[in-house]
C-alpha cells in the first residue's frame, strides 16, 4: 500500500510540475518585490495552516508578512491591511466563502489581491487581481476529498515565492541567524569558534625542546588531551595528543619520558580560525571518519589564540 501510495502521490507532483505556468508565478513575484508594505496571507481550514506556515517562513526569511485569520479579519483585523500591502489568498476550489467576502474589504483598503487556486475559473481567481492556478492532479485520499496534494502544493508555490524574495534581497545567513537565536538551526549559524574556544591562561601550551616527563601534569590538568607545541611568539609548531603519548610509548618504552615534544609531537596539525562557524569546524573535525579530531587549535595573525574541543561543540547542543 505505501509503494501504491508514494507512486501516486509522485504522479500528482509530477503533473503539477509539468503543467504550473512559470511566467504566472514570475509575474506574482515581481509584484511581492516591488510592494513595499506587508505580505498577509489568509485561508480557511487545512489551507489556513498552510497560509500560517507561509507567513512565518516569509518573516523569518527577510520579508514582512503576517498570517490574519478570516474570522479576525471580519471582526476588526482588517484594519491590519494597507494600500501598500498584498494579500495572498489560498484556497483549492477558489470557492471559499469567507475568502470571496473578504476580497472587497481589503480592495477598499488599497491592497493588492493575490489568489492562490487549483480552479482558474473560480470566483475568487475572477474577483483578485491576480492569481497562481495550481494543476492538480487528484488528491492522494482515496475519495479525492480530504485536502493532502492541494496543500502540498500551496506549500511548495509559497516557499518558492519565499526563497525568491529571499534571493532578490540578498538576506544574508547573518541576518537570518538574527532571526533564529535559539534551536539546532539557531545554533548552527550563529555559534563561532570563539564563542566557544578555550582560550588565555587555561591554553595547553608547550614548547618544541620541552621533555614528556615535564609537560605530563599539564597533559592531564588543562583537561584538553593534548597541548598545542608553539614557539615564543606562540606561532603553531605542532600538537601533543594523548594519541601521540601512546605512540611514544610503543616505540620508546619507558624511555619516551625522555623524549623532547619535538620528536613525538604531530608536526602539521590542522587548525582553525575563530571567526568559522563552530557547526562548520565541526564537521572538519570529523571530515575523515578514520582519524576523528577532537581538537582544534584557534590562529589568528598566524599565532595560536585559544583550543576547541569537541566536547565543548557537544555540549553546546550542535550535534
Amino acid at each position: 500500500m505505501i509503494k501504491d501510495l508514494l507512486k501516486s502521490q509522485k504522479e500528482s507532483l509530477d503533473y503539477f510540475f509539468c503543467n504550473i505556468d512559470e511566467k504566472k508565478i514570475e509575474e506574482v513575484a515581481r509584484v511581492l518585490e516591488k510592494r513595499s508594505g506587508s505580505i498577509i496571507f489568509s485561508g480557511v481550514g487545512k489551507s489556513g495552516i498552510i497560509a500560517n506556515k507561509l507567513a512565518m517562513t516569509f518573516l523569518s526569511t527577510g520579508t514582512k508578512s503576517v498570517f490574519l485569520p478570516v474570522l479576525d479579519a471580519f471582526h476588526g483585523d482588517i484594519g491590519i491591511i494597507s494600500k501598500d500591502d498584498v494579500l495572498i489568498l489560498l484556497s483549492k476550489t477558489g470557492e471559499t466563502t469567507e475568502l470571496i467576502n473578504m476580497v472587497p474589504y481589503a480592495k477598499r483598503k488599497g491592497a493588492f489581491i493575490i489568489s492562490i487556486v487549483s480552479d482558474e475559473n473560480s470566483h475568487l481567481a475572477k474577483k483578485s487581481d491576480m492569481f497562481i492556478f495550481l494543476p492538480l492532479k487528484q488528491e492522494l485520499c482515496p475519495y479525492n476529498l480530504v485536502p493532502t496534494t492541494s496543500t502540498t502544493l500551496q506549500l511548495i508555490i509559497g516557499d518558492i515565492l519565499a526563497v525568491m524574495l529571499m534571493k532578490k534581497k540578498n538576506f544574508s545567513l547573518a541576518e537570518y541567524a538574527k532571526n533564529h537565536p535559539a534551536g539546532l538551526i539557531g545554533k548552527k549559524i550563529s555559534l563561532y569558534v570563539e564563542d566557544l574556544m578555550i582560550k588565555g591562561k587555561d591554553i595547553p601550551f608547550c614548547r618544541q625542546t620541552d621533555k614528556v616527563i615535564d609537560i605530563l601534569s599539564d597533559l592531564s590538568s588543562k583537561k584538553c588531551g593534548s597541548l598545542i607545541v608553539v614557539d615564543d611568539e606562540k606561532k603553531l609548531k605542532g600538537i601533543f595528543t594523548d594519541g601521540d603519548l601512546r605512540r611514544a610509548i610503543e616505540v620508546f618504552g619507558s624511555n619516551f619520558l625522555y623524549k623532547t615534544i619535538e620528536q613525538i609531537m604531530t608536526k602539521t596539525p590542522k587548525f582553525i580560525r575563530s571567526n568559522v562557524l563552530a557547526f562548520e569546524a565541526m564537521k572538519l573535525m570529523e571530515e575523515d571518519e578514520k582519524k576523528l579530531i577532537t581538537v582544534l587549535p584557534v590562529i589568528d595573525n598566524e599565532k595560536v589564540i585559544g583550543i576547541l574541543r569537541m566536547h565543548d561543540i557537544l555540549q553546546a547542543g550542535l550535534s
